[in-house]
């Protein structure tokens, strides 16, 4: 349906197109709102409307055009999530943190991999890559539902930096899992292939801080909010750069970005100025994740599919309970904690293309389709229920009482 577009120039084709994508997420989300569902789930609805499955209204090469707004986006989470690594916080909380993200993502990691491996006889390297994946929280779409509620208290500052933990551990393991694949492709297992994307990250992690502290040194008082925005854009636009030419994510760098500016400055207005110019940046990647679903996957994923929806959240809330009860977190917390780590998307997406590339063509068209169409499923379900783990958790209980709520705020933090 698109070919009404072919009469206009690039750029119009271009400018319409955005328009189209930006209104029907506003629209989606009119009807989601009636519904009492987060946002997010209106735009993933938006792009399958407005995608090829549907209605087929936007050009394929544009949203070919538009894979770089994962990035983008994931650049902007990964700087916000940064600030919740303060080094107070971390005192406080730093080796607790690190048990709950062991618990909950190993164990969905395991499920989903004893699950391919020995219940559906899958390859050994399309189970093990599944498995990788599965650790990954979606931080767009919890950062999302948390802003979307104003979400705040004790159990938000967990849940971020849970996810921001547990999606580290995840490219870690999925960059020592394709370096062994990819080496195993070639007929032997050689050493860089597994040190190299190791060292590619812990560069990217460097150049984060360094920036952090060079913004830390650029940033003063005399400068305009215009102007400090820009400086921000600008270098989580240089690290995501840096970060696709070295083929990995960007998702480390911008955090150790986003944890050095706020351990050096305690410049907390500089998160809420970023805040406030990611919307239209998250409908796009979410709009765009939508229209990357192509319906005719569902029949690929069958059983095998289903199965590893469920073992991923199975895993998921037990690892959270466990973790959560070896450090004897607080009941809220520990009931609520696994429902809000389901989302997952853009970065398992992410991975899941590289992941595609070193399995044979016919396994990794099956991996690929699973990954999209699973992402698509976590994230009409994921928002749903971590906005429900918010809400039993207490930490969203005081927007109808929006006089009290600062007080309340600063005691529970």
């Amino acid at each position: 349906m698109y070919t009404w577009m072919q009469q206009f120039t690039d750029a119009a084709e271009v400018l319409i197109s955005l328009s189209m994508i930006l209104l029907s997420g506003f629209l989606l989300t009119r009807i989601t709102k009636l519904l009492k569902l987060p946002n997010v789930t209106g735009f993933i609805f938006a792009g399958i409307l407005i995608g090829p499955s549907v209605f087929d209204l936007v050009p394929p090469e544009i949203i070919s055009g538009m894979s770089f707004i994962s990035d983008i986006a994931l650049a902007f989470i990964a700087f916000g999530v940064g600030k919740f690594f303060r080094r107070s916080v971390l005192k406080k909380t730093g080796l607790r943190i690190v048990v709950v993200t062991l618990f909950e993502s190993v164990l969905s990691a395991s499920a989903v991999v004893l699950a391919m491996r020995f219940v559906f006889r899958m390859d050994t390297g399309f189970s093990l890559l599944l498995g990788a994946i599965a650790g990954c929280t979606a931080p767009t779409s919890t950062m999302a539902t948390i802003r979307q509620y104003n979400a705040q208290g004790p159990f938000v500052s967990i849940l971020l930096q849970v996810v921001a933990l547990d999606n580290m551990i995840c490219l870690f393991v999925f960059s020592l899992v394709t370096s062994i694949l990819g080496a195993r492709s070639m007929g032997s297992v050689s050493a860089g292939y597994i040190v190299l994307p190791i060292v590619f990250n812990i560069v990217s992690v460097f150049a984060g801080i360094l920036c952090g502290l060079l913004l830390s040194r650029l940033i003063t008082p005399a400068r305009s909010k215009d102007n400090r925005l820009i400086i921000v854009v600008a270098m989580l636009a240089g690290l995501s750069g840096m970060c696709a030419v070295m083929g990995i994510s960007p998702l480390i760098s911008c955090m150790a970005f986003g944890t050095a500016y706020i351990n050096l400055t305690n410049d907390k207005v500089l998160y809420r100025q970023v805040n406030n110019f990611m919307p239209p940046v998250m409908s796009l990647f979410f709009i765009f994740s939508g229209m990357k679903l192509n319906l005719m996957y569902l029949e690929f994923i069958g059983l095998a599919g289903l199965s590893y929806f469920v073992f991923r959240i199975a895993g998921k809330y037990a690892g959270a309970y466990l973790g959560c009860l070896v450090i004897k977190a607080a009941e809220p917390i520990r009931n609520n904690l696994g429902w809000a780590l389901i989302p997952q998307a853009g970065v398992a997406i992410g991975l899941a293309f590289l992941g595609a590339r070193l399995l044979p063509p016919e396994i990794g068209d099956v991996f690929l389709a699973l990954i999209l169409s699973s992402s698509i499923l976590y994230e009409i379900v994921g928002p749903i229920s971590a906005k429900t783990a918010l809400e039993q958790s207490g930490a969203i209980r005081n927007l109808k009482r929006p006089a009290k709520a600062e007080k309340t705020t600063g005691r529970t933090q």
